[in-house]
């Protein structure tokens, strides 16, 4: 039988295989089927953010409709970012409590424009990436006792409850109390307030997606409720289910870099603030998650991280170039690994979720106050947590960590970082342990007195 001189043409490799190698989920433990399934758990625990980021951005003056499509792409780009670089099931969007940090008191308690916010947001990624690269990073976190870490983030959880409550109307300003209980009997107030048990209850109950589905519901039920205007509703009827995305024009590349080079000692603090909550949060997130995936060594680090927090800082960086507050690592991602996720492949799908939601923007932009100010409250709960870990008999930990949180909500986050560093090195100096104390630390802190009698 003759041969035939036309070569097998080889055949090419299905996308499952394909997968496979480039991810690696099989080794792992993990499936297509269970990659895909935690992608969509994850986005399903975090699309609040579509709705709440830029809610709490458009109070400086952005273009809300805007938002929507930066916050998708942020979160889109960054997440493919991370699976990339480090092939860990973490997704990326920007943050929560530094958007309030960014919103409240950079543009508006500082009276900065939200374009030269933009530009510090932009020089913190710098440095957070150079910090990265070379092993600073490390150094400067080990600074920081464990005490103030959990202190931290839980002044900015309280500071983010605070301002659940007050966009609910539950709290509203007081000249002789500060504040005092709004009308809890208005339609709109109530629905936040109920809003809140229901986000906690269906949390319990581990419910897929509660936040975003507790957002939804409250929307819902604001159809048929009135609003301040006569004849009007808390939610209002979209004029259509799907739409193309908005643009971006106003808010991509619109930065500000000279502000901070014409107003150091009013930017240095602000962006020192910015860097010191990335760190933190960052490395807070990738060792939680990592934990629950199984990925870190036998001494408990993760192998990847230096390519972990170079991600996480580009996204600081690059979410500035398209127009929003620093993009972080999502501790939601967690909600995926939950559902045997372990690889970049989960980051992928998550971030196809977030594009494909952007078609349905018309249904975002009706949202109410109402019904996002619940799960800013629940969110900041969460993040007050890490007060549980702290022994507050000692008062050598419990008075820093006070002093950060209430300054936190009754100052500035800025404010409530620098003062409480400043009350743990000299509370450690005059008490006999000034010998815990890291040379480094004594910098940080002379920095942050600096500041203060410079003003």
């Amino acid at each position: 039988m003759p041969t035939s001189n036309i070569q097998e043409v080889e055949q090419p490799r299905s996308v499952p295989s394909a997968l496979e190698r480039w991810f690696k989920f099989g080794a792992r433990g993990s499936s297509l089927q269970r990659e895909i399934l935690a992608g969509l758990t994850t986005f399903t625990t975090m699309a609040y953010v579509l709705v709440v980021h830029p809610q709490i951005l458009s109070q400086t003056g952005m273009d809300f409709k805007g938002l929507i499509t930066v916050t998708a792409l942020a979160a889109a780009i960054f997440s493919v970012l991370m699976g990339i670089w480090t092939n860990y099931p973490i997704t990326m969007a920007p943050g929560m409590g530094i958007n309030a940090f960014f919103a409240f008191h950079i543009c508006i308690a500082h009276n900065i424009p939200w374009r030269s916010a933009l530009g510090l947001v932009f020089y913190s990624g710098l440095i957070f990436f150079l910090l990265s690269v070379s092993g600073l990073r490390q150094k400067i976190i080990e600074s920081f006792p464990n005490s103030l870490k959990g202190a931290i983030t839980a002044g900015i959880g309280l500071f983010i409850a605070f301002l659940g409550l007050k966009n609910a109307g539950i709290v509203v300003a007081n000249p002789n109390t500060f504040v005092t209980l709004g009308n809890i009997t208005a339609p709109a107030v109530a629905l936040s307030f109920f809003g809140i048990i229901l986000a906690v209850v269906l949390l319990r109950r581990r419910v897929p997606g509660a936040l975003i589905l507790s957002i939804l519901l409250l929307t819902l039920i604001g159809l048929f409720l009135p609003g301040i205007a006569a004849g009007s509703h808390i939610t209002k009827f979209p004029d259509r289910l799907v739409d193309w995305p908005s643009s971006i024009g106003s808010l991509f590349l619109q930065l500000d870099f000279a502000y901070f080079w014409t107003h150091l000692g009013q930017t240095v603090p602000i962006i020192l603030s910015l860097l010191f909550s990335d760190l933190f949060g960052s490395m807070a997130a990738l060792l939680a998650i990592g934990s629950r995936a199984g990925l870190l060594d036998k001494d408990g680090n993760l192998p990847r991280i230096r390519e972990a927090l170079a991600a996480d800082a580009t996204a600081a960086a690059g979410g500035a170039l398209l127009g929003t507050s620093t993009t972080i690592q999502y501790i939601e991602s967690a909600a995926g690994v939950e559902e045997g996720g372990r690889t970049g492949l989960v980051s992928f799908v998550a971030a196809v979720c977030f594009l494909l939601a952007l078609f349905f923007n018309p249904i975002i932009q009706i949202i109410p106050v109402a019904a996002t100010a619940p799960a800013l409250v629940v969110i900041g709960i969460f993040m007050m947590e890490g007060l549980a870990k702290l022994d507050l008999k000692d008062l050598t930990i419990a008075a820093p960590a006070v002093i950060t949180v209430l300054l936190m909500v009754l100052g500035t986050i800025a404010d409530g970082l620098a003062l409480g560093f400043i009350a743990h090195v000299l509370i450690y100096l005059f008490t006999g342990k000034g010998r815990q104390i890291s040379a480094l630390s004594f910098v940080l802190a002379a920095v942050f007195l600096l500041h203060y009698f410079a003003r």
